[in-house]
């Protein structure tokens, strides 16, 4: 084989290369990388801190922070994310280590001071035909597991929390300790981080089978499923019993 043929097989190849590199970046994108996704960044510095002007448990922190700290925890435990199945408990709580979306939400709530359980048991008992998945059921509300299903909680947040805007892109409506809901069908739950990405996006406090933890994903998860609620839970009333 002369050296003009192995020339141009050559410059086949490398086209070739060329080509699957380029198809590769567009279908598995930077943000689709765990490493990625789980990279942190700290707050912009000289930022206000945003609090809430409420501390329940009257531990001299304030409940949004409360919040963070609640959720920030599973990430310290390292909670095992665990499909639908294996999560009914006789009293309603999976133990320490396991859990879903919906048991970061209350485990930061409980964080400080407030029971969710018994504040979505209470407000479904009240107002059963509000609550579209306990009053389907032939058998009617189940207190056992209702305030862990995503959509008992989107109708509990609609009712007792201020409603946000949907579109991340909105930076200055994203504070720490809100609470945004993922897909049509309400398929998934988080509280919004106090760190920031370059593009002052903030991060995201989850329970997930496909990236857990405190990650830069509320574009992916917008992009990917749409963003269906959006909450500050900045009026509690006489929901804090502590």
């Amino acid at each position: 084989m002369n050296k003009k043929k192995l020339l141009l097989i050559g410059l086949h190849l490398l086209i070739i290369i060329i080509v699957l590199i380029t198809h590769f970046n567009v279908w598995f994108p930077k943000k689709w990388d765990k490493e990625t996704v789980t990279k942190k960044e700290e707050p912009q510095k000289g930022e206000e801190v945003f609090k809430s002007k409420y501390d329940c448990n009257k531990n001299g922190i304030d409940d949004f922070t409360d919040f963070l700290i609640g959720a920030r925890k599973e990430i310290e435990i390292g909670t095992k994310y665990v499909e639908d199945g294996g999560y009914y408990f006789s009293d309603g709580y999976p133990p320490e280590g396991i859990g879903v979306c919906t048991d970061t939400i209350w485990r930061a709530f409980k964080e400080a001071g407030y029971i969710l359980k018994d504040m979505v048991n209470e407000d479904i008992a009240n107002n059963l035909s509000a609550y579209p998945d306990p009053s389907s059921r032939p058998d009617g509300p189940d207190s056992i597991v209702d305030f862990r299903r995503v959509q008992n909680l989107k109708v509990f947040f609609d009712r007792h929390a201020s409603s946000l805007t949907l579109d991340p892109y909105k930076k200055d409506e994203w504070k720490p300790g809100d609470i945004v809901i993922f897909g049509a069908t309400y398929a998934h739950i988080g509280i919004i981080s106090d760190k920031l990405n370059d593009e002052g996006i903030p991060y995201l406090i989850h329970n997930s089978d496909e990236f857990p933890g405190e990650q830069d994903i509320l574009i992916y998860r917008y992009e990917k499923d749409g963003i269906t609620g959006h909450y500050r839970f900045d009026n509690p009333g006489n929901s804090c019993k502590y």
